[in-house]
């Protein structure tokens, strides 16, 4: 027993001496990347060309079986979309069975079987899957093009064309794909009703003998099924299937912009905006700084842990999501960064996005971040190829894009050996925040104004990514608004005209700063048009103006100029506690928003004075004033947290912008009929 307890305290002395030696505050460093054997698929080729891969798994008792005709990217100009008609057309029915029976044979089996305009794919339960194979086969190579099945998809494809136009993401998504590769390019392509009324059945039938053809194509069956067995149905199929001479296609060059620039696609009814950061990248497969570039967009972009992401959402709040991804396709490729945002924070998001892009050009990355973004990579992929299907798409993937046949087995070793400066490298080379279209689809009314005001130069475009106009800035007038009509709303909003009549005299107190130096602004008025305002600094009044119904004078730095005859007819003709009371004869000229806020504008002599569209405030007043030499120059008066004294709804803080100074005054003191004097107007 002593003998057993001795053992016990031994090995608990090891273990906390053992613990002891472990420094908990650093990362353990990574071990040497696991060494994966992915398995490799059976395989056989066709006399036509057909290359079939078998993956063969016996665990469960199903099969799934995949057509892929690898040819070259097309574009279809006039007839865009038509080759969603060859896919559609594909499985109803064939020469040997209707189309009804087809699909109650097919849900009778439990099966699932569909077609692209160069794909098909099936799966059933083991058992069932030699007729279903079948039936895919006879789709395929037998199909039946009606007429009748032809003008059905027509009309869906048409009413899918017209509900998309108000979908701020599709209209965003395939605009953005027009500016990226250009619209004679076929990742470029616009599908519109022009182009699909252009389609005839006879146009599907020819497209189809041109494409549907085993040239490029590759089988990929996974499953329950031995490779005899499979071997021999398909060859049985598919040997028919007759090849054909292809033609050669040339793809437009893909560029980006000399420098980068905002194009802009206007959507009235977008409640936020669709942001794009887009650039053209020559990235492939088998490039030396891929493994690089994949870590570099995970840092940015890649998820939760992303710079984007913690920016834009966790940061500032101006989106649930934001992401980059970065492509390696044989033919074009492109970077992007996106998120969809409010409204009033689009031009932020610009900015925050482009700032993140930028730096991870120009600073490396941390250790933490590369060592996360492995990871993440590492994770997926000992996920992934414990299924059948990573198998066959890996083997699938070393077929089409010319990889060494280890290129996935050596997948692990390749992302670790990636450094600091490998990822840096990549992100200049690949993330090009210097030649990138920063794609906007949103409300220009809401937005544009702010984005204006970046150095980007903004271009315009349609929904089908023509160049246009700048969108109109303004919303029209509703019929039956009157000047009288908003400002009564507004008489309502603070107080009603009851209370707002019974209002003598007032007297405000404001404090503002102006280069660090405090000033006081007091302000007495008495109904209904005598008024006085002083402005002190440092208890010195610096500037003082005085009206008291008749006459009156400004004093500034000890000179006295009194008014002249159209500042008195001014100064009489309103109301000096409540200018509004005059507007009622002024004239609604706009409605625009302001602060993310819909703002009509009334204009009355020389003022333009704004309510808001909901609450019916006054939220700013901009007065134009001639200079001698002839210039006019605005001076714009904002007003805004509103708080009730003696029930009237008065402004607490109040921003006039005076040439490149902002004078943010806030309220102290307001006083209703107290505290002012025939006396103040002398």
């Amino acid at each position: 027993m002593k003998t057993k307890i001795f053992s016990i305290i031994t090995l608990l002395f090891i273990s906390i001496n053992v613990s002891a030696q472990i420094d908990r505050t650093k990362m353990p460093e990574s071990g040497p990347a696991p060494k994966i054997n992915i398995g490799t698929p059976k395989k056989f080729t066709l006399k036509n060309g057909l290359q079939v891969l078998v993956v063969e798994n016996h665990k469960l008792p199903r099969v799934s079986v995949t057509l892929d005709i690898d040819n070259k990217p097309m574009a279809f100009g006039d007839k865009a979309g038509i080759e969603g008609f060859v896919g559609g057309l594909l499985g109803t029915g064939s020469t040997n069975i209707s189309k009804d029976d087809f699909d109650k044979e097919v849900d009778y089996l439990g099966a699932n079987i569909g077609f692209g305009a160069q794909s098909a794919y099936a799966s059933s339960l083991s058992k069932y899957f030699p007729r279903v194979l079948e039936l895919m086969a006879d789709a395929a190579f037998n199909p039946v093009f009606s007429q009748e099945e032809f003008d059905k998809q027509m009309k869906q494809a048409l009413d899918g064309i017209k509900s998309s136009q108000n979908s701020v993401a599709a209209i965003a998504g395939q605009v953005d794909r027009a500016l990226t590769y250009g619209k004679d390019h076929p990742y470029g392509e616009i599908t519109t009703e022009t182009t699909l009324n252009n389609i005839s059945l006879q146009d599907v039938k020819d497209l189809y003998a041109k494409i549907f053809k085993p040239n490029n194509a590759y089988l990929v069956v996974i499953g329950d099924v031995e490779f005899a067995d499979v071997k021999k149905q398909i060859t049985q199929l598919f040997s028919d299937w007759q090849p054909a001479v292809m033609t050669p296609v040339t793809l437009p060059e893909v560029t980006n912009p000399a420098t980068t620039e905002i194009n802009f696609i206007n959507m009235p009814n977008a409640v936020q905006s669709e942001v794009a950061i887009i650039s053209v990248v020559d990235l492939k497969m088998t490039d030396k700084d891929y493994y690089a570039t994949l870590l570099a967009n995970q840092i940015l972009g890649g998820g939760g842990t992303g710079r984007l992401y913690k920016n834009l959402r966790e940061d500032k709040g101006y989106t649930y999501g934001a992401y980059s991804g970065v492509g390696a396709s044989r033919y074009a490729s492109r970077f992007k960064a996106s998120a969809s945002v409010r409204n009033m924070v689009t031009d932020s998001a610009v900015v925050e996005a482009m700032k993140e892009i930028n730096t991870i050009r120009y600073q490396k990355a941390t250790q933490q971040e590369l060592d996360i973004a492995k990871a993440k990579y590492l994770g997926n992929f000992v996920k992934a190829v414990e299924r059948p299907s990573t198998i066959a798409s890996y083997a699938l993937s070393i077929l089409q894009n010319n990889l060494p046949e280890d290129y996935y087995e050596n997948y692990l070793k390749n992302i670790n050996a990636v450094t600091l400066d490998d990822v840096q490298n990549a992100a200049i080379k690949y993330f090009r925040g210097d030649k990138a279209r920063i794609v906007i689809t949103g409300k220009g009314i809401d937005v544009l104004k702010n984005l204006e005001k970046t150095d980007y130069v903004i271009k315009y475009f349609d929904k089908e990514g023509n160049p246009t106009d700048k969108p109109a800035m303004t919303l029209p007038i509703p019929d039956g608004m009157t000047a009288e009509k908003v400002v009564n709303k507004y008489i309502e909003a603070i107080g009603g005209k009851d209370k707002v009549m019974d209002v003598k005299t007032t007297l405000t107190i404001a404090n503002a700063t102006i280069q660090g130096t405090p000033l006081v602004m007091t302000m007495k008025a008495s109904s209904p048009n005598k008024s006085s305002q002083e402005i002190a600094v440092m208890g010195n009044v610096m500037q003082k103006t005085v009206f008291d119904g008749t006459k009156g004078y400004s004093e500034a730095r000890g000179q006295k100029m009194e008014m002249q005859p159209d500042q008195i007819a001014e100064a009489k003709s309103g109301n000096a506690i409540f200018s509004d009371l005059a507007y009622t004869t002024g004239e609604l000229v706009r409605i625009e928003p302001l602060e993310g806020k819909n703002a009509i504008v009334l204009k009355y002599n020389d003022t333009e004075v704004f309510y808001d569209m909901a609450s019916g405030l006054k939220v700013k007043e901009v007065k134009t004033v001639k200079t001698p030499d002839g210039k006019e120059i605005k001076t714009p008066t904002v007003f805004s947290d509103y708080k009730a004294v003696n029930g009237i709804m008065f402004p607490h803080s109040i921003m006039i912008k005076s040439g490149p100074m902002n004078l943010d005054f806030v309220i102290k003191e307001i006083k209703v009929n107290e505290g002012v004097s025939d006396a103040d107007f002398k």
